[in-house]
């Protein structure tokens, strides 16, 4: 343990020896012990829920820094959140405010407790907000998997393409963006003509070299190569990108998002473009 915990925990536990001598003092008084007494029937059983103490998002790693304790009725508890197994009724008044210091010394002296512990390291899978209780489903514990795979949709892979700024839209395609993958090449069936086709249609971008997080607005990216998420099904595809001829990687509009780009079976020679994610329009070859 560090000085400053130390020092917290020192700090901490004077607090509750002194209120515990407030608590003495008042509780001789007449008539007090009995009202505390009743508060604290009528008030419901309580837990506590473990929950983020600020904005978690995908990729983050869990730490006793970004998580907290908080008091939870019993009766709300959903069985999918971590709780620290107690179960009590909060006390009211002077009695209450003992039993949080002490609460507050065993967390600072022990770094939250085993449970909160055990999830220390673990990696965000879907985004969780301040004060929502963390579930083992918008988590990936820690050591099961990296960044990237903890990012990727179950029946999707992560492939990485070279990327230059003029195959890569001069920079500006940013990781989140959407986007084509175009392949042109001499199309021996065809006499050697040139055609350009769509590999890889709609395709998220998941980085931009080693970089995950979208930069400030209008700064481009420029990198060696770009890593998208690719179904299974299209991962051959995406393997056939790497094959001879040149490569361009389109950035799609956000009102395109989620079209799909179509070629047209009946082109026989030329370039096959796609416009608005709709059907493939001809444009002569040179």
């Amino acid at each position: 343990m560090n000085p400053a915990r130390i020092a917290i925990v020192l700090v901490a536990g004077v607090a509750a020896v002194a209120l515990a001598l407030v608590v003495r003092t008042i509780a001789v008084k007449p008539g007090l012990g009995f009202q505390a007494h009743g508060a604290s029937e009528l008030a419901p059983p309580m837990t506590r829920v473990l929950v983020a103490k600020a904005d978690l998002a995908p990729g983050d790693r869990l730490s006793v820094d970004n998580m907290t304790w908080q008091a939870w009725p019993v009766a709300s508890a959903n069985a999918a959140y971590v709780t620290d197994g107690q179960t009590a009724t909060a006390p009211a008044g002077a009695m209450g405010a003992m039993t949080q210091a002490k609460t507050t010394v065993s967390d600072i002296a022990t770094g939250g407790g085993p449970k909160m512990q055990g999830l220390v390291g673990s990696i965000v899978r879907d985004p969780i907000f301040t004060g929502e209780p963390i579930t083992a489903k918008k988590i990936v514990r820690g050591g099961d998997s990296g960044y990237m795979a903890v990012r990727l949709p179950p029946g999707t892979r992560a492939m990485s393409l070279p990327l230059t700024v003029e195959s890569g839209a001069g920079g500006f395609i940013q990781p989140g963006d959407r986007v084509d993958v175009l392949s042109t090449h001499a199309d021996p069936s065809k006499n050697n003509t040139m055609v350009t086709d769509v590999i890889l249609a709609d395709a998220k971008v998941m980085a931009i070299d080693q970089h995950t997080d979208t930069p400030k607005a209008g700064t481009s990216m420029v990198g060696a190569s770009i890593t998208l998420e690719v179904p299974v099904a299209a991962m051959d595809a995406g393997a056939r990108a790497r094959g001879p001829g040149s490569l361009a990687i389109a950035l799609r509009s956000y009102a395109d998002i989620g079209a799909v780009a179509h070629s047209d079976a009946s082109v026989q020679t030329g370039v096959r473009l796609i416009k608005g994610g709709g059907a493939a329009e001809l444009v002569a070859a040179q």
